[in-house]
C-alpha cells in the first residue's frame, strides 16, 4: 500500500549561505530553476544566496525569496529523482507556504515568483515603516501566555505570531514591545526565551501595508486544483476551494500561524511520513515536540537526498 507523505518547507529564518547550493552542482533541474527566476526577476539572486554576506541574505526582500528558491530547487529534484515519493499533502511555515503551493501543484513557478519578490518587498517596507521583532517562548502554552499577554504593560504592541508545538509559541510585536515583553516575562519566571533572526513583526497587524498592497496580486493569479492536498497556516485545515486559498493566502500577513493544528490535521488523514525541504531541520524538531507518530526526515543536502533515495529503495526491495 501507498505511504501517505506530507512534504514541509520552512520559513525566513531557515536561511544559511550556501543554501541548495550542492543541488544547483548536482542537478540541472535545480540551476534551471535558479535560473529561470533570476530571469523573471532581472537580478543575481544565486550570488547572495550562495556567498552572502549573510547580513544581506537576511534581509526580508533577499530572504523570502532565497529560501523559496531552494526549498523548490530541492523539492523539483527529489520529485524528479523519486516520482514514488509523491506526496498526499504539502504544507509551508509562512513564507513556505508559497513552496507548498507550487509543489502541490496548484500555483505555477512562473506566477509564484514575481509573487513572492512582492511579498518580500511589502513586508520588508512594513518592516522599515513599523520596525518589529519576534520572540519564541518555550514551555508555556498559549492560554498561560495570553494570560501573561493580558496581564503585562503592552498588549497592545504585542501579539500572538505561531503556535508551533506544544509549549512553544512565538510572539511578535514592536521592538519596544518584544523588549518589554522579555523582561516582562523574564520577571515572571519564563527564562527560556529565544529572539528569531527575522526583519519583523509577522503574522501581526504591523504587517496590515504589505496585505493591503499584496491583496490584488493574489486576487489576480491563476491557481489550480490538483489532487495534492494544501494545509494552509491561517487555519490549520486542509483547503480545497480555490476561492478560500486566495482568501487565506491573504489572511496569512497579518494573521497567526497554525503550524501545530495543520500537523495534527494531517496526522488525522493518515500522513505516515514527513518530509522537511528546504534549508533546516526546524519543521523536523516541531514533529518530534508535537510527537507525531510517524517518521520524519529532510532533505537539505544531496547527501540527504541519496539517504532518502537508499530507504526508498530498501522498501521496495522488502515489497
Amino acid at each position: 500500500m501507498t505511504k501517505k507523505r506530507a512534504f514541509l518547507f520552512p520559513g525566513q529564518g531557515a536561511q544559511a549561505v550556501g543554501m541548495a547550493k550542492d543541488f544547483y552542482d548536482h542537478f540541472l533541474l535545480a540551476r534551471e530553476t535558479f535560473e529561470e527566476a533570476e530571469e523573471i526577476l532581472s537580478r543575481n539572486l544565486s550570488k547572495v544566496i550562495f556567498e552572502g554576506p549573510f547580513e544581506e541574505l537576511v534581509r526580508t526582500d533577499n530572504c523570502q525569496l532565497a529560501i523559496y528558491l531552494a526549498s523548490v530547487a530541492i523539492g523539483r529534484v527529489i520529485r524528479q529523482q523519486l516520482p514514488e515519493v509523491f506526496p498526499s499533502f504539502c504544507a509551508g511555515l509562512s513564507l513556505g507556504e508559497y513552496a507548498a503551493l507550487t509543489l502541490s501543484d496548484k500555483l505555477c513557478f512562473a506566477s509564484a515568483v514575481p509573487l513572492v519578490e512582492a511579498r518580500a518587498t511589502f513586508m520588508q517596507e512594513a518592516c522599515e515603516k513599523s520596525p518589529g521583532a519576534m520572540l519564541a517562548v518555550l514551555g508555556q502554552n498559549v492560554d498561560e501566555l495570553e494570560a501573561l499577554l493580558k496581564e503585562s504593560a503592552a498588549p497592545q504592541k504585542v501579539w500572538i505570531a505561531n503556535l508551533n508545538c506544544p509549549q512553544q509559541v512565538v510572539l511578535a510585536g514592536s521592538r519596544e514591545g518584544i523588549e518589554r515583553m522579555q523582561e516582562f516575562l523574564l520577571g515572571r519566571g519564563v527564562k527560556r526565551l529565544r529572539l528569531l533572526d527575522v526583519g519583523g513583526a509577522f503574522h501581526t497587524p504591523l504587517m496590515e501595508s504589505a496585505r493591503r498592497k499584496l491583496s490584488p496580486l493574489i486576487q489576480k493569479v491563476s491557481l489550480r486544483e490538483s489532487p495534492i492536498a494544501l494545509v494552509m497556516n491561517a487555519t490549520g485545515e486542509e483547503v480545497s476551494s480555490l476561492f478560500e486559498m486566495r482568501a487565506l493566502m491573504i489572511q496569512q500577513v497579518t494573521s497567526p500561524v497554525f503550524w501545530e493544528k495543520g500537523i495534527r490535521k494531517m496526522e488525522e488523514r493518515g500522513v505516515e511520513e514527513y518530509i522537511e525541504i528546504g534549508p533546516g531541520t526546524t519543521l523536523t524538531g516541531l514533529n518530534r515536540r508535537i510527537g507525531v507518530a510517524g517518521t520524519t526526515l529532510n532533505v537539505e543536502k544531496v547527501e540527504d537526498l541519496e539517504k532518502l533515495g537508499a530507504e526508498v529503495y530498501e522498501r521496495t526491495l522488502k515489497g
